[in-house]
Order: C-alpha cells, then sequence, then structure tokens
C-alpha cells in the first residue's frame, strides 16, 4: 500500500508529467506566447527569445507578447528542466542531475537559450501556429515599417537595408516668414503702387516692407493722385528717400499744405532724382529751389503750367544740373529768353527742349548760342509769337553765314533736329521756311499747324530734303493745293510718311489725295475733315487696304482716317468701307495630286459616302494671280453644322477705322467692334440693315406727288427702321467668316414680307 502511495506520488513528480497551475501563475504563463512571424515583421519588432511558452500539443493562435527579454529571469532559476525536455543536448538514457533538483513550489521556469538554439529548435519542431490572413493581421500604432527598414535596439534610428540612416522628417517651413528679405522684395516688385498701398494694411510687417526704400525707386503718382491723400504721398516719398529716382507728381494739388510743412525735409531726403516731373502742381517756390539744388544729377525736368517758374529758377538749374537732357518750362510765364540763355550755355548735354509760348524769343542771340551748340533733337515753339522769319533763319543757319555761289545755300553743318513744332507761330512765312530747306536731314516730325501764310513752294523744298519724315502736320494752311499732294507723293519721304494731317485745307480734293494714297503705301493716319475729298477717297483707301493681305487671325486696326464735316462724303462711301472691312476672297477648290485608282477602289470609296446628306466639291479649279493669301479648298455640304477640316478661315489684316458724320458713327464703331472679335457675319447683317435704312430715308424724304405714294413710303421707312432696331445676333453660326456661308453653312433667308406694293 505504501508502495503504491509513493509509487503514485512519484509518478505525480515526474519531470515529462506537466503541473497544473493556479491562480496568477496560469495568467501570466498565458500572457508569455509568443507572437506570429509575419506579425512581427509587419511591426517591426524581433522575434522573442523566450520559447518557454510554446506549446508541444494542440495549436493556438498566437498574439503580440507583453513580456521582454530584459525580465526573462523573473520567474524563477533557468536550469530547471520541467518544461522543455526536448531541448537538452544530453543522450536520453543518461540521467542528469538536474532532473533530480525539484523547485520547492514545482513552478514551471522560464528558460533563456541564444539565438543558435532557438533556431535549431524552431528548425526541428513541426509547423503548429496559423499565420492570420494579410488584410486583417494586427498592426502597429506607430505605423508600418517599409521591408527595407529596421530597428536597432541600441541607437533607436531607423536604418535602411544597406546600412544607411533614413533622413529625419522636415519641421514645419513658414513659407513667408522664413524667406529671405531680398526674395521678399523682389516679389513685391512687381505690384504696382495701388496694390502696395493695399498690402501695407495687412500687418506692421506687411506695413513696413511695402513701405521699403527699394520699392520705390519710381513713384509715379499721376494715374491715381486723385485716390490717394496726401500723408500717404509724404510717407512714401520721406521713406524712399535716397532710393527715389524718378518723381512723378503731376496734378498731385492735394499737396499744397504739405509742400510748406514738409517740404524741407522732403528735399533733404531726396538726393538722388535722376527725373522730376511736378507739372500742375502746387508746389511752393522755396521747396522748389530746395529740390534743384540738392539734386545734381536731374536730368529730365518737367515744370510745365508753374507760374512760380522764373529766371531765378533757370539760374539754379544752370548752376546744379549740369547733366540736363530734357526741360520742358511750357506755359511759364516768368521765363523769358534771358533765363533760357543761361540753360543753353550751361547744359551741353540739351537733347530735348520744350517751350511753348514763351515770350521774347526774337532774341538773335539765344538764336546763335542755339544755332553753336547743335544739340537739340527736339524742339518744340508751339505758341511762339514773337518768332520771326529772321530768328528761325538764324536758329538754322547762323549770323552771317558762308553762302555757296552755285546752290545760293548756307554752307553749315546740317542740324541734329529730329522733331521741330513750330504750330500756330503766325508770323512765319514761306522766306523762314525755306530756311529749314537741306538742313535737317534727320528730320522725322514737322508740324507746321495753323500757320496761315505758308504756302506750297516752301513746303516742297522742305519735303525734298527730309527722306525720314513719318509725321507731317499741316492743318488750317489754306494755301495748300492738291499739286502740294501730288509733289508730296513723288518725293523721298512718300515711302516712310505715316502719319499726315490736311484738317480745314478746304482747297484739296480728290485729284491729289489719290495720288497719295497710290503712293504713300506706309500711310497709316489720314485727316481728311473739313476738305473737298468724296467717296471716290474711300473706295481708293478701300482698295489699299485690301492690298495688304489676308490672314487667319482676327483683324486689326491699320488705316485711321477722319472725313467728317466733308460735304461730298455720302452714306455710300461710307457703307464702302465698311463692306471693305468685311471683305474675304472667295476660296477656290484645288485638285489635289490623285493616284490611279482601281476600278474596285473607286467603288468603294463611292459606297462610303454617307446617305443621310450628300457632298458636293467644286470642281472648276481657278487660281487667281498674285495673291497675298494661300488658297485652300472648299467643301459645302447640305449640314450646315459639318465644316471640312481642310477649309481655312481668312480675314482682313488690317482694316479702316473711319470717323465720320456723328449721326452714322455709332453703328460705323459697333460695326468695327465685330470686325475686331471676328464676327463678320454679324457685322454683315448690320452693314445690309443700316443700308436698308438709309434707302428708305431717302425714299420716305423725297419729293414726290404726295398721297398714296407719300404714304406708301413712309409704311416702307418704318418696316425697315423696326427691322433695324429689332436685330439680334442669335443666328450667327449660319454665317461663314465673309457672311456668305462660304464654309457649308447657308444663305439666311430673307426676312422681309412680300411686296407691299402687290
Amino acid at each position: 500500500m505504501a508502495t503504491s502511495m509513493s509509487s503514485g506520488s512519484s509518478g505525480d513528480n515526474q519531470p515529462g508529467t506537466p503541473t497544473k497551475l493556479k491562480g496568477h501563475q496560469r495568467l501570466l504563463k498565458g500572457l508569455q506566447r509568443m507572437s506570429s512571424s509575419p506579425s512581427l515583421v509587419r511591426t517591426g519588432r524581433k522575434r522573442s527569445s523566450s520559447l518557454g511558452s510554446r506549446r508541444l500539443g494542440n495549436p493556438s493562435m498566437s498574439c503580440v507578447s507583453l513580456s521582454s527579454p530584459s525580465y526573462s529571469q523573473c520567474f524563477g532559476n533557468s536550469s530547471s528542466p520541467q518544461i522543455y525536455k526536448c531541448l537538452s543536448t544530453a543522450p536520453n538514457n543518461i540521467p542528469s542531475d538536474r532532473q533530480t533538483v525539484q523547485d520547492e513550489n514545482n513552478t514551471p521556469i522560464r528558460m533563456v537559450f541564444s539565438d543558435t538554439a532557438v533556431a535549431a529548435a524552431a528548425n526541428s519542431w513541426p509547423q503548429i501556429t496559423v499565420p492570420l490572413p494579410a488584410d486583417v493581421r494586427p498592426t502597429s500604432r506607430s505605423g508600418i515599417l517599409p521591408s527595407s527598414m529596421e530597428v536597432d535596439e541600441d541607437s533607436c534610428e531607423m536604418k535602411d537595408a544597406v546600412g544607411e540612416t533614413a533622413p529625419p522628417q522636415k519641421s514645419h517651413f513658414e513659407f513667408w516668414a522664413d524667406m529671405p528679405e531680398e526674395i521678399k522684395m523682389a516679389i513685391l516688385q512687381y505690384l504696382p503702387a495701388k496694390d502696395l498701398f493695399r498690402c501695407s494694411r495687412v500687418s506692421k510687417s506687411w506695413n513696413k516692407m511695402c513701405f521699403d526704400g527699394q520699392l520705390w525707386a519710381r513713384l509715379d503718382a499721376s494715374t491715381y493722385y486723385t485716390d490717394i491723400p496726401s500723408e500717404a504721398l509724404v510717407k512714401v516719398i520721406t521713406a524712399a528717400g535716397p532710393f527715389l529716382r524718378d518723381l512723378n507728381l503731376r496734378g498731385c494739388t492735394q499737396l499744397e499744405d504739405a509742400w510748406q510743412s514738409h517740404g524741407e525735409r522732403i528735399a533733404d531726403v531726396c538726393r538722388n532724382l535722376a527725373n522730376i516731373c511736378i507739372r500742375d502742381s502746387r508746389i511752393d517756390r522755396n521747396t522748389l529751389h530746395l529740390l534743384l539744388r540738392k539734386n545734381p544729377k536731374l536730368v529730365h525736368i518737367d515744370l510745365s503750367g508753374l507760374a512760380i517758374v522764373n529766371n531765378c529758377s533757370m539760374r539754379i538749374i544752370s548752376q546744379s544740373c549740369p547733366n540736363l537732357e530734357l526741360l520742358d518750362i511750357s506755359w511759364c510765364k516768368g521765363v523769358d529768353a534771358k533765363g533760357l540763355k543761361r540753360i543753353v550755355a550751361s547744359c551741353p548735354h540739351l537733347r530735348d527742349l520744350r517751350v511753348n509760348e514763351l515770350s521774347g524769343f526774337d532774341n538773335h542771340q539765344l538764336q546763335q548760342q542755339l544755332f553753336e551748340e547743335n544739340s537739340l533733337e527736339r524742339l518744340i515753339l508751339s505758341h511762339c509769337s514773337s518768332l520771326s522769319d529772321m530768328s528761325l533763319k538764324i536758329l538754322m543757319e547762323g549770323i552771317n553765314p558762308e553762302i555757296d555761289l552755285l546752290t545760293d545755300r548756307a554752307v553749315v553743318p546740317p542740324r541734329k533736329l529730329k522733331h521741330l513744332d513750330l504750330s500756330r507761330c503766325r508770323s512765319l512765312t514761306d522766306v523762314g521756311i525755306k530756311s529749314l530747306a537741306h538742313n535737317l536731314p534727320l528730320l522725322e516730325g514737322l508740324q507746321l499747324s495753323q500757320c496761315p501764310n505758308i504756302g506750297d513752294e516752301a513746303l516742297l523744298d522742305v519735303l525734298r530734303s527730309t527722306p525720314r519724315l513719318t509725321h507731317l502736320d499741316l492743318e488750317e494752311l489754306d494755301k495748300l493745293t492738291n499739286t502740294f499732294l501730288i509733289e508730296l507723293s513723288k518725293a523721298p519721304c512718300a515711302a516712310t510718311l505715316q502719319h499726315l494731317n490736311l484738317s480745314f485745307c478746304e482747297r484739296i480734293g480728290d485729284t491729289g489725295v489719290l495720288q497719295l494714297l497710290k503712293n504713300c503705301s506706309s500711310i497709316r493716319s489720314l485727316d481728311l475733315d473739313n476738305t473737298r475729298v468724296s467717296d471716290l477717297t474711300l473706295m481708293e483707301l478701300c482698295s489699299q487696304a485690301r492690298k495688304r493681305g489676308f490672314g487667319n487671325s482676327f483683324p486689326k486696326l491699320g488705316f485711321r482716317v477722319a472725313v467728317f464735316d466733308c460735304g461730298n462724303v455720302t452714306w455710300a462711301g461710307v457703307r464702302e468701307v465698311l463692306s471693305s472691312n468685311t471683305y474675304v476672297p472667295r476660296q477656290r477648290a484645288i485638285n489635289p495630286p490623285t493616284t490611279a485608282k482601281s476600278p474596285t477602289e473607286s467603288s468603294q470609296s463611292l459606297s462610303s459616302t454617307p446617305s443621310s446628306y450628300t457632298t458636293t466639291t467644286v470642281s472648276t479649279t481657278t487660281f487667281l494671280p498674285h495673291t497675298p493669301y494661300n488658297i485652300h479648298p472648299i467643301t459645302i455640304t447640305d449640314d450646315p453644322s459639318t465644316f471640312p477640316p481642310s477649309a481655312t478661315i481668312l480675314y482682313p489684316k488690317e482694316i479702316i477705322d473711319l470717323k465720320c458724320f456723328y449721326g452714322w458713327q455709332m453703328m460705323v464703331n459697333e460695326h468695327t467692334k465685330r470686325v475686331l472679335r471676328g464676327n463678320l457675319a454679324g457685322a454683315m447683317r448690320l452693314e445690309r440693315k443700316w443700308a436698308d435704312y438709309m434707302m428708305a430715308t431717302e425714299e420716305a424724304g423725297a419729293d414726290g406727288a404726295g398721297g398714296v405714294d407719300a404714304r406708301r413710303r413712309r409704311r416702307r421707312a418704318r418696316e425697315v427702321e423696326r427691322m433695324y432696331t429689332e436685330e439680334d445676333d442669335g443666328d450667327e453660326s449660319a454665317y461663314g467668316p465673309a457672311g456668305l456661308a462660304p464654309l457649308g453653312g447657308r444663305r439666311r433667308r430673307a426676312r422681309s414680307g412680300g411686296c407691299v406694293i402687290m
């Protein structure tokens, strides 16, 4: 009995018999289960080095182990072989001394093995775990690491598979705050002045940036001077300080009080000005003189319209601004020829002199001084009533020049003038104008308007010796005739002439203008109001406009013609101009080179034609000689929405901008707008309805027998007027580029009813 009991108790304590755990020991053992390999790979963890919780019996789903290798010794002695007997390297038939040692509580002890032993044991054991599917596997909260990354437990840094350290994550970048100040200034330089003023209200830092002097090297307040207060202008000027190079305060009358209170401070900070314009502003004389004295680098000075400017101001300019190139003292009544002489003597680089309405210009010493300097390229002497023939002759030839006996001309160096304005100098005659001949070879612009004593002979001598002339203003020259225009068309400047003003030249008619238009191919602006020109001139203009060709882009304004207040110009001539603006040549069909086809291929090509509509191609081939545009084949189909890909929409390259009778001008402007938009169909329809309206108006106003005929004409006029006012643009798609459906669209059906007479 005792033997059996002892044998039974000894059998319960056999090393191979599992011991039943209780309480927290069983819980701790369950928490030490190892997780499956796929889960560890995804979370970036290594496999646990403990195999103490792997069961050799029934398989079970593994979970993430909450244990750590650092706590492997917390559950007792690791030398107990109770659990992992199978891992012993000793032979099974040799009893070990460790097997005789029993724990006091007989508790399973977690054993720690090396990685080599663990790998060998894992390879020898059968697969008893089942991995989870990829879509339901648990992941770590910190995210999944890439397969090529591994975690270094010692340094806690992510390393690549090749051993390189991954770049650290970039910190948050403040785009505008971290940007260098130089780049900020470069960006803000693209903003106009109005936008800079608006941006200055964003914050204090933006206010400081927007009023930085680097952004205000050029201050032009002439376009927004009515919208900005004087305080803001003073702040900008003082903030810009030495950066300010170009100052334009034209029309800034709100600075009248600021000049008196802040004028000295503004003059102190602005010492690098190169251009200054204060015309029509109410600046005081002391501030003006301070600005002129403290800016020796001034090149352009515009003081026109200032009553405070006098000869003392000219003296300060001559002493302080030796590099002056442009001076505008027009309508400065306090300046005369005496003050201007100081400028001419002290400023050798003077190129542009504008002295409109200057008194005392008959001073021969001033003219001789200008002749000797010979540096002017632009001279504006408009409204100088004191300018005489002798003064102009001294300006061109000097005093007592040497005369060539063969040509009877003064032997003097040619003048450098390119633009000369002598308009409204009513004392000039043909004698003074003849002195311009052969002395101005570089002349490009000549203005002689409202000089009533100038005729054809003097002007022809000048035009024959100015081959570069592009602008010619001869308004209100009553002595000009058609002979002058005929000779002008033969002059060397005929090829370069672009702008010609013949307004109020009442002797000018079609005879001279037609020759001018035929020979002056570069002309772009022609003023013929209050002359004797007729519809023939407008027809010749249309012919010249068509010679400038056609293209695929929208039209542009080419000619600018003014024919208002011309009694011989009728609405028929105006309609001719409108028709020319919408004219495009009819495109002809071109037979493409074809190869010989077999009868089978021909029948197949015929059978492939759709039966819904037929396609008709023009079979005749017509070539227009010397055409400046490409001719493309046109295919006309019965389907108006179908346009062949080979068709090219053509537009006139340039159209005529017409200024005519004010009662027709609104219609002409609307017609021009449509043509510029490429809506030639709408423009043609407007032209047609306006022509119907004009014809009905003439019929209604014609002298007749009265009675039934008069009532009938008035009724037709009312119907045409109703059609003209109720015009709509909804069916423009039915027209091609010329309004005649050349691209497959049909002509629109007439909207008028039957004959009212029948």
